[in-house]
């Protein structure tokens, strides 16, 4: 990569042109000449650094992961230098009674004197630049934010603070904000890192100790919040980065979602953060359909009913009510059910049932050892021991159906199809709910089931993890046995006079020698947790049970929470009326929470929010309905659904950028669609999160009833950023 600055990185052409004279950009043009020499050093230092690493030998242990984390880190710095260049560069402050500027960039650069070519957007020297306003500007004189196309600046906005901040800017009517929000959308969410707004800003560098729930309607930019906030995060708290333990599990409602801001975490050289919906959580996700009856969806979304699990598996762990004589090459012996029940206990701890039963085994081993070693002279040896009783084929039957291995499918489906088991599971259930609950193909997999599906696997283990790490016992077992016969073969035919191969019978030695590349090795389950940290987004759609499997994956309860009370489809209630966030959270086990409010809708035009919001009012009338700050100058249109295709082809015609969504309630419906890459069909549930310039709506009181119907108009109403059609 070659970024060396023989012309100007300004591109100015009309009506922006008057924007180029000398005076205004000269500094900066030569900032950026300084800056390509640097990032051409840089990337050459990185690339030899990197070759040099991936040559080093990888060693073990606490070694080889050092050096899989700096391959990692300098991998993602390069990726991110190769991939901006200049345009790593967001903008400019000049600081009151200064007259150099300090620039801010994606990334902290410098020179080889060491001097600052460019802070790092998460520093605090950085926040006045995405924090001063007006009323409060922090110290500045002046603000300068840049739009990059293709490596070179083709518009900058200039904000003066104070009198002697207006030399040598040029000020525009319009902010870098809403020039930028008029702009045509595309498939991934756009760069808008350089128009971050100060309320947003204070959220993104609030503290993670704790619940922080970001309450905001639409077009206030939570999305946008909860990626930067993710990358600041990683940056500024050691808990969560790199040196610490966990990372960030970034949430989103489904994969349409996450395909569109697939690139704004890559894009801020953050590509250590987890992101799933919660389908990809649980294997069965992925095939899963939604829960035909509302009646079970409503039974299933209950933390209780997930508790349930913990009892089916309870159900398993039973000891032995007589006591048993089991036969040893020592002599025989009696194991009484107190003695079963004391090694029982061992498998308690939050241990997975399936790991648990190792521990169980062992702690039988030990009281028979000890019981045994009391009645002779001799200690009994503990690995003869248990390779005794895994040689009497009754006293294994009987520890078997003690402690089965269970699979943790085959758990969950019983629930469904043995009213008996889910009865005892859950007494609470009356007849008729126990009843309703069972299916008859009881892996038939519904989204309401993934909760239980993931805390059975969280209670009981994968048995296919189980029966791998027991053949790696069994393998280390066998490997030390042929490695205690070589060692007693070495020293047996050692006759030098200081016996030098008796050392190996010493502890150190016998480690060496113990071979871990002959075991065989697995990749754990990356979104199993634990995490550090959890972000959510549109997070008001998360029933009870679903928060079970986001809390259980962060023992430290620090989440940021972002969401809509308004546009939640069962309208956040609770017993008849509407919950606050604090009263659901606190019920699903996070404490602390503390709720920041966005109401300013930077998308969403001043015409389409006075159609959506008597919409949501309807229903619920303390929504948080946001206030919109522009005008786009398009009335909402009201066309007959036979007008489908007509609507889509004049808005293509005169439209060579930008993205059209038709949001209908049979998003398979092809009728009136035109065939064209800019035009996308989704149902209301799958616009969530997303922005279009054209949102075409098709017959939208299709779309449901009351709150939930009322909720689903509201979220697909408040997707365009331009134009909205409603075809009736």
């Amino acid at each position: 990569m070659t970024v060396t600055l023989n012309s100007s990185v300004f591109a100015l052409t009309d009506p922006h042109s008057t924007k180029a004279a000398p005076a205004l950009i000269a500094a900066d043009d030569h900032h950026f000449a300084t800056i390509a020499i640097a990032l051409d050093a840089q990337v050459a230092e990185l690339t030899a650094r990197l070759d040099a690493t991936r040559r080093a030998p990888g060693g073990d242990g606490q070694a080889a992961l050092d050096r899989d984390l700096e391959i990692h880190r300098l991998t993602a710095r390069l990726r991110t230098l190769r991939r901006f260049g200049l345009d790593l560069c967001l903008g400019r402050v000049i600081t009151e009674g200064e007259e150099s500027p300090r620039y801010i960039g994606r990334l902290s650069l410098r020179d080889s004197d060491g001097r600052a070519l460019l802070v790092d957007w998460r520093t605090p020297a950085a926040e006045p630049f995405f924090a001063a306003t007006y009323a409060n500007p922090l110290g500045l004189a002046s603000r300068r934010r840049y739009r990059w196309n293709r490596g070179r600046i083709t518009d900058y906005w200039d904000e003066a603070f104070t009198e002697s901040g207006r030399a040598n800017v040029a000020l525009d009517d319009d902010s870098a904000l809403i020039a930028s929000l008029g702009s045509s959308r595309s498939p991934r969410m756009r760069d808008v890192l350089s128009t971050i707004q100060s309320d947003q800003d204070a959220i993104i560098r609030a503290g993670s100790r704790g619940a922080l729930v970001v309450d905001g309607g639409p077009g206030t930019g939570k999305t946008v919040v909860a990626l930067h906030r993710s990358a600041y995060l990683l940056y500024a708290d050691p808990r969560l980065g790199r040196s610490g333990s966990g990372g960030i599990l970034f949430v989103g409602p489904h994969q349409p979602y996450l395909a569109y801001v697939a690139d704004v975490l890559p894009s801020l050289g953050e590509e250590g953060v987890q992101t799933a919906t919660l389908r990809n959580l649980v294997a069965e996700g992925a095939d899963a359909v939604p829960e035909p009856d509302e009646r079970v969806a409503a039974l299933k979304s209950s933390a209780m009913l997930v508790a349930a699990v913990e009892s089916a598996v309870v159900y398993y762990e039973r000891p032995p009510v007589r006591d048993q004589l089991v036969e040893t090459p020592w002599a025989d012996v009696w194991v009484t059910t107190a003695e079963w029940e004391e090694a029982f206990d061992a498998g308690g701890g939050g241990v997975p049932h399936n790991e648990a039963r190792e521990l169980v085994w062992d702690e039988l081993v030990s009281i028979l050892v000890d019981k045994l070693s009391a009645d002779h002279d001799d200690e009994v040896p503990a690995a003869l021991m248990r390779r005794a009783l895994a040689q009497d084929d009754d006293f294994v039957r009987t520890f078997a159906r003690a402690w089965p291995i269970l699979d943790p499918v085959a758990v969950v489906g019983d629930l469904w199809s043995a009213p008996n088991y889910l009865a005892r599971c859950a007494p609470w259930l009356t007849a008729d709910e126990v009843a309703l609950l069972q299916r008859s193909e009881p892996r038939a997999w519904t989204e309401s089931d993934l909760p239980f599906l993931d805390a059975a696997r969280q209670r009981i283990g994968d048995p296919d993890d189980f029966r791998r790490r027991r053949r790696e016992k069994a393998i280390a077992a066998a490997e030390r046995e042929r490695m205690e016969t070589v060692v007693e073969e070495l020293i047996a035919s050692d006759d030098s006079e200081l016996g030098i191969m008796s050392i190996l019978r010493g502890e150190d030695a016998r480690n060496s020698l113990d071979d871990d590349a002959v075991l065989p090795s697995s990749d754990p389950d990356a979104l199993a947790g634990p995490f550090a940290h959890i972000v959510v987004d549109e997070a008001q759609e998360l029933t009870d049970a679903e928060w079970q499997m986001l809390v259980q994956r962060c023992p430290s309860r620090s989440f940021t929470i972002v969401g809509d009370r308004a546009q939640a489809r069962h309208g956040f209630l609770r017993d008849g009326r509407t919950e606050s966030w604090s009263e659901r959270l606190e019920r699903v086990g996070l404490g602390a929470v503390t709720v920041a409010t966005l109401s300013i809708n930077y998308r969403t035009p001043e015409e389409i929010m006075a159609h959506a919001e008597p919409v949501i009012r309807g229903v619920l009338p303390d929504a948080n309905v946001p206030t919109a700050i522009r005008r786009s100058g398009k009335p909402v249109r009201h066309r007959h659904v036979a007008d489908l295709g007509a609507v889509l082809r004049e808005w293509l015609a005169a439209n060579e950028e930008g993205i059209a969504c038709v949001i209908r309630s049979d998003e398979s419906a092809s009728d009136g669609v035109v065939d064209d890459p800019r035009v996308r069909v989704l149902s209301p549930d799958l616009s969530k999160g997303l922005e279009f310039d054209l949102v075409v709506l098709v017959e939208p009181e299709s779309f449901g009833d009351g709150i939930e119907g009322a909720a689903r108009r509201y979220v697909a109403m408040t997707r365009s950023t331009s134009e909205l059609v409603v075809l009736e």
